[in-house]
């Protein structure tokens, strides 16, 4: 069934949805690009009011169905998930349906489109699905109370197939917490409210000093990882440690909790991959989970750990796991090999044509071109110091825009960065802005180990370059960088070539495509209303480029 139509939804944290025809992925998207609310867990009506009809748009129905839900309470009301799913889903006849455990649906997004034909894989989160809920068998299980959580996963595995060598469970006590992921999201809490700082945190750590608290190292062994009571006790005191904007003495103490916390984290990642890796004998490492996130600690999994080559997706964090359920579709219940990799992340669903004709057509408010030469265009006016949004194709899967979906500055001068930080984004000071860099100059400008197409290390910008590109260099001399090869996409390796043979720079400043707490921008609307609504300077949406009939202000 080469053309068979395979559906995975996440019914968790940063819902998704993902469809496959055959080998190939129609779309992947996560329902905050849909609904406009950031990390939007998974809720009955998703398939009516928002997959429905995507779905309807591939013109026949349904053959495999492959759900993934959590430890969260969703799951009490699966009858009305059923019913939702049979009053609009067509299905094939003989069609066939699956749901899948949470980390299992992180290892099938992350092994099977690898570049690896045998490989060791680690899935570290917050936590996954109940014990008697996971599918795999791994040793002590029997020993294990079904209601307990995985928090951590450590499995082998080749292209014929895969083994769990071990699992870290959690009985769900809030007061005996346990995991890499719960550790870094209770850190999270005592610096900043609600959820999602975790780049953030990041972004802090650099400002601090991680012994100043004295506090102890994360005890790991065996893989499983607990977390000292000290650790428990400081990150309860929210007083203490909350993150106050201008309030000096208070940036210090959140720092350096910050600091000591990525750097628990960080030896907490290598010490479960130096374990994993003495149990597998393996050279190759796939990491997922939303610990994969953390670009600081990929950088030194990278570097420091035995794999000779880590694997991380676009997408590792919760929202993966629809691609990890339709792949599961394909290779377990189809029993076809999975040749997909996920060499891009351009996976959004497909642009209605003359979508952007039919909106620029009422934009009487804005100078709309149509250049001979548009990488030309927005390269110069990068080059003079104006910030460009990028619109094109279709949008990335994962949280990281990749040039799809991007905003575009000049990575020479730090205010450049500072504007976009409190004029566009309207976010903290201290948080960096990423480069990207044709792939070919990549080793000139950063200390780093081969392509990073998908942003998911901070490699080190070599001394040289620190003041070349200071715009993009965090306070720790590290950036976490985008590569562009010649086989990615072809217009952002255009603008980089004429931004570096007007200024000798194949670097640009690239940051997310949105507003304060919104997500990635989707729609062709939604792209106008954020370049209406800030003060960038100019939107390209091939092939035309947009202007304002007043400039906005300048950035010096």
């Amino acid at each position: 069934m080469d053309d068979a139509i395979i559906v995975g939804i996440n019914r968790t944290q940063d819902a998704s949805l993902c469809i496959m025809r055959g080998q190939e992925v129609v779309c992947a998207i996560q329902k905050e690009r849909l609904t406009r609310e950031k990390h939007h867990w998974g809720k009955r009506g998703d398939v009516s009011r928002l997959y429905a009809p995507l779905l309807r748009d591939l013109g026949r129905p349904v053959d495999v169905l492959v759900e993934c839900f959590s430890s969260d309470a969703e799951k009490r009301h699966i009858g009305e998930y059923e019913r939702e799913i049979e009053e609009n889903i067509s299905f094939a006849p003989h069609a066939r349906r699956a749901r899948l455990s949470h980390h299992l649906a992180h290892l099938y997004s992350v092994f099977p489109p690898s570049p690896f034909r045998r490989a060791a894989i680690m899935i570290v989160d917050g936590q996954g699905s109940p014990a008697a809920d996971c599918i795999e068998d791994w040793p002590g299980r029997d020993t294990v109370p079904g209601d307990w959580r995985e928090v951590s996963s450590f499995y082998e595995a080749d292209r014929e197939g895969l083994r769990c060598l071990a699992k870290q469970c959690w009985e769900g006590d809030r007061q005996r917490p346990v995991g890499l992921g719960m550790f870094y999201f209770l850190l999270t809490q005592a610096i900043f409210p609600g959820e999602g700082h975790e780049g953030k945190v990041m972004g802090l750590a650099p400002y601090g000093d991680h012994r100043a608290l004295g506090l102890p190292a994360l005890d790991v062994a065996h893989g499983v990882v607990r977390i000292p009571d000290s650790w428990l006790d400081i990150m309860a005191d929210h007083q203490r440690f909350r993150y106050v904007d201008g309030d000096k003495v208070r940036l210090r103490v959140s720092a350096d909790l910050a600091a000591a916390g990525q750097h628990a984290f960080e030896e907490g990642v290598l010490a479960l991959a130096r374990w994993l890796a003495v149990k597998t004998g393996a050279e190759d490492l796939c990491f997922a989970g939303g610990t994969a996130l953390n670009c600081s600690a990929n950088d030194r999994l990278w570097r420091e750990s035995p794999f000779r080559r880590v694997f991380i997706p676009p997408a590792p964090s919760d929202a993966g796991t629809a691609l990890g359920c339709a792949i599961y579709g394909l290779t377990e219940i189809l029993k076809a090999p999975c040749r997909y990799r996920w060499n891009t992340d351009f996976l959004g669903p497909a642009r209605a044509p003359g979508a952007i004709d039919d909106a620029l057509h009422t934009a009487c408010d804005l100078v709309i071109e149509r250049p001979d030469d548009l990488s030309a265009r927005i390269a110069d006016l990068l080059a003079h110091s104006r910030v460009v949004g990028l619109y094109q194709g279709r949008s990335e899967f994962g949280p990281r825009a990749l040039g799809h979906r991007s905003i575009l500055g000049d990575p020479r001068d730090v205010r450049v960065r500072d504007w976009i930080n409190a004029r566009v984004k309207q976010r903290e000071w201290f948080r960096p802005l990423a480069p990207i860099v044709l792939l070919e100059e990549a080793e000139r400008f950063f200390e780093i180990k081969g392509p990073s197409p998908f942003m998911q290390f901070a490699a080190g910008v070599r001394p040289e370059a620190t003041t070349v590109i200071p715009a993009v260099t965090h306070i720790d001399n590290t950036a976490r960088l985008q590569t562009v090869a010649d086989s990615d996409d072809p217009l952002l390796r255009r603008i980089l070539a004429d931004f570096a043979r007007r200024t000798g720079v194949p670097v640009l400043l690239n940051t997310s495509f949105n507003r304060k707490e919104e997500p990635i921008v989707e729609t062709v609307d939604e792209a106008l209303a954020t370049f209406r609504h800030t003060p960038l300077h100019a939107l390209a949406m091939p092939p035309y480029l947009l202007t304002k009939r007043a400039e906005p202000e300048t950035i010096f």
